[in-house]
């Protein structure tokens, strides 16, 4: 485990405790070019400055201006290259171009991913004159006049840093420009990492945030021994903001926030074990961790969301994922500053939605279940949008409400049945399983104009009520037990099958304790007999929308199964470029684009992910049993060991997690782990013997030529397949399953 994080020499691993003032620890340079720190140096507060020249982690040689500007030059130069083209939809910019789109209308609608990445790409969209108007219905569908090169363009150019950060990041960690060079050549020259920087995705913007918060933070652990200068909480302060800023646009940021979370525990034990500090010293150190890595990040993450709920004002696709109280702070909702019966009559056309979390509305259909499915009824479902098809009828057992004046008011324990308005079908359950819950009862639509049988009768429950009680519209928690077989009405939050139309099942759980899946609110309610309320008094506060939004993005993720037919990728199949993913275009009259990661770049850090276990092993031993290595290949061992560690932590941690994910899975999911591989390959090659400028050569060529051969990939082409003579990528379909 120590090889994860920055360690001394060998003696330091067989006195741990101790950590000296006053001793003189010779430096270990690590090339000819670097020197130690000079003996009038002057120690800090938590560790002596000849301990920080023995990591071998301290350079007084400036970055090299000249070859940074060089990563910029290439970095920017193949991600906005051919930026417009083609000039139309291309894969998911379906859905994050529309929720730009929807962010400048203000228009709300529901994403399983955190806002600030769409945010931004609104933002961008607005800033370079596009108006929001383009429907993006489908990939194919032509811009036209529609002005969409300025979101390609932001996600390019935060795209385009990627090899920046990852040169600054592995010179930081092994003071050698020459593993820097390599690391941000495996970048630039990557076919995929371009592809994917160059459409409107959120996929740029999530991997910005997350090298930027890795450099803050190996920048953060260089300014160890200058404890609370400017710089040290520049870099402190910069890590904890780009944490906010990779959460708050997928997930995902989870796993860098995990990796800078235990580099810090590690910081902090070291820091404990130094007996020159005080524990005023110490604590100070933990507060200002605390301050700049979690309440900082914590506020800027609620402060995004509250952005998101300040623009987003309006009604729109998203309304049904949320609960009715969430629904009456939107303009245009039929709930918004709305009036309505307060008390449930007979008589009354409703609409009924489950108080699960996404449960949907009460929904039925013309549809009839399948053959072997239960009874061939007409399907009830739940439904999640607001429709015609979620309208109900209440009546009372044997339909002898009044006809004329008041009608009566529905009271818990009163026997109803519930009428389709579309189908006039009656709400009907019986003892054939449900559709995926076996252990529930199936829920259908039965019946002709409202004659059925005993099957459609219900029993209305007050939550917490007593007999005789009013049902109150959106307020009361009402539960439906079917008279016949004891039954509860419940949503289960399975999703349907194709011939569901992919909507949520309903079925009639014989388990009576009261879930939220149980659980159902009267949301619309039109009776013209009864006097109407306003209902502006249940609008949530800001922690009550906040904390529904998370419920509903985590459920949502977990529901993304792959449906019938679609390719699910395999997380093996990532690391060895197995299968790519086709952007645009199919046939050879087609603009084709198609996601694949350049195969020499790839394979060499696949390649070198198993070479850097073989070399740690060696060393460890090496330096275990105290063979004489000579000072320069003892502090490439450190760096490999301590420096690379980190790396290989990361790529552990932005890869490993989706072996448990039981949601569908794609190939651009391993692009953040690819990034850390690269850098790993990057630190790995200081530990090599060949001269830096032969290394160098051999690499940046290798990448170089492959990249050649390979760009159609990513910067489009047309005409003939790979497999038909005259194709721009004629003999280079070296897998089967690559399908350009």
């Amino acid at each position: 485990f120590p090889y994860f994080f920055p360690i001394g020499d060998t003696s330091t691993l067989r006195n741990r405790k101790i950590f000296p003032t006053s001793e003189k620890t010779p430096s270990t340079p690590l090339s000819k070019d670097k020197s130690s720190l000079s003996e009038d140096d002057t120690q800090s507060s938590n560790g002596t400055s000849a301990e920080w020249s023995a990591r071998g982690v301290v350079s007084n040689e400036p970055p090299s201006r000249g070859l940074l500007m060089l990563v910029v030059g290439l970095s920017f130069s193949t991600r906005l290259y051919k930026i417009t083209e083609p000039p139309h939809v291309c894969w998911d910019e379906t859905h994050f171009g529309k929720m730009g789109s929807y962010y400048i209308n203000r228009t709300f609608f529901f994403d399983v991913h955190p806002p600030l990445g769409k945010m931004l790409i609104g933002l961008a969209g607005y800033m370079t004159g596009y108006d929001g108007t383009f429907p993006f219905i489908k990939p194919g569908d032509k811009y036209e006049h529609h002005n969409y090169w300025g979101m390609r363009g932001f996600c390019a150019v935060l795209g385009s840093f990627l090899p920046i950060f990852a040169y600054l990041i592995v010179l930081e960690l092994s003071q050698s420009h020459t593993a820097a060079l390599i690391t941000a050549t495996l970048l630039i020259f990557d076919t995929g990492c371009i592809t994917i920087s160059q459409y409107i995705l959120l996929d740029p913007i999530l991997m910005f945030f997350i090298m930027a918060a890795v450099l803050s933070m190996v920048k953060f652990n260089q300014q160890r021994y200058r404890p609370f200068t400017a710089s040290w909480w520049l870099w402190l302060v910069l890590t904890g903001v780009n944490l906010a800023g990779a959460l708050g646009v997928k997930f995902v940021g989870l796993f860098v926030v995990l990796l800078v979370g235990l580099n810090t525990v590690w910081d902090l034990w070291r820091i404990l074990g130094d007996l020159s500090l005080s524990m005023v010293e110490i604590t100070k150190h933990f507060l200002a961790r605390v301050v700049g890595l979690i309440l900082l990040p914590l506020l800027l993450y609620i402060t995004i969301f509250a952005v998101h709920f300040v623009v987003l004002n309006k009604s729109g696709p998203g309304d049904g994922f949320f609960s009715s109280a969430f629904q009456s702070r939107l303009i245009g909702n039929n709930l918004h500053n709305a009036s309505m019966p307060e008390y449930l009559a007979y008589g009354s056309t409703i609409t009924v939605k489950n108080l699960r979390i996404a449960g949907g509305y009460l929904h039925s259909h013309w549809h009839l279940y399948p053959e072997g499915v239960g009874a061939k009824q007409q399907q009830v479902t739940a439904y999640l949008h607001k429709d015609y098809n979620n309208l109900w009828l209440v009546h009372r057992h044997g339909d002898n409400e009044s006809q004329s004046g008041t009608p009566d008011l529905v009271r818990h324990g009163d026997i109803i049945r519930l009428e389709h308005k579309e189908t006039t079908r009656n709400l009907h359950s019986h003892l054939h399983e449900a559709p995926l819950t076996k252990k529930h009862f199936q829920v259908t639509g039965y019946g002709i104009n409202g004659t059925g049988d005993t099957n459609d009768q219900w029993q209305v429950e007050v939550c917490g009520g007593r007999k005789g009680d009013l049902v109150k519209v959106l307020r009361s928690k009402v539960r439906f037990r079917h008279r016949a077989t004891g039954c509860v009405l419940y949503s289960s939050g399975k999703t349907l099958p194709k011939w569901g139309w992919e909507q949520v099942e309903v079925t009639c759980s014989p388990y009576l304790k009261e879930t939220p899946s149980s659980q159902w609110n009267i949301e619309d309610h039109i009776n013209p007999k009864l006097p109407n309320i306003s209902l502006s008094v249940l609008k949530p506060h800001f922690l009550e929308i906040l904390l529904e939004s998370h419920i509903v993005m985590i459920r949502g993720n977990s529901g993304l199964k792959p449906k019938d037919h679609e390719m699910n990728s395999k997380p093996w199949h990532w690391p060895i470029n197995y299968q790519g993913l086709r952007f645009s275009g199919v046939n050879d009259t087609e603009y084709r684009v198609y996601l694949l990661g350049n195969p020499v770049v790839w394979w060499t850090n696949l390649a070198s992910l198993g070479l850097y276990i073989i070399m740690v092993a060696v060393a460890s031993i090496a330096l275990q049993r105290g063979f004489s290595l000579g000072q320069k290949r003892i502090g490439h061992s450190l760096v490999l060991m301590g420096k690379g560690g980190l790396l290989l932590l990361g790529w552990l941690l932005h890869y490993i997690p989706f072996y448990t994910m039981g949601r569908v899975l794609y190939y651009h999911h391993y692009f953040p782990a690819m990034l850390f591989s690269s850098m790993l390959t990057g630190t790995k090659s200081t530990a090599f013997c060949l001269k830096a400028p032969l290394l160098l050569c051999i690499n940046c060529n290798a990448f170089s030529v492959s990249f050649y051969l390979f760009h159609p990939l990513s910067y489009g082409m047309t005409g003939p397949l790979a497999h038909e003579p005259g194709s721009a990528m004629a003999g280079l379909k070296w897998m089967d399953s690559w399908e350009f």
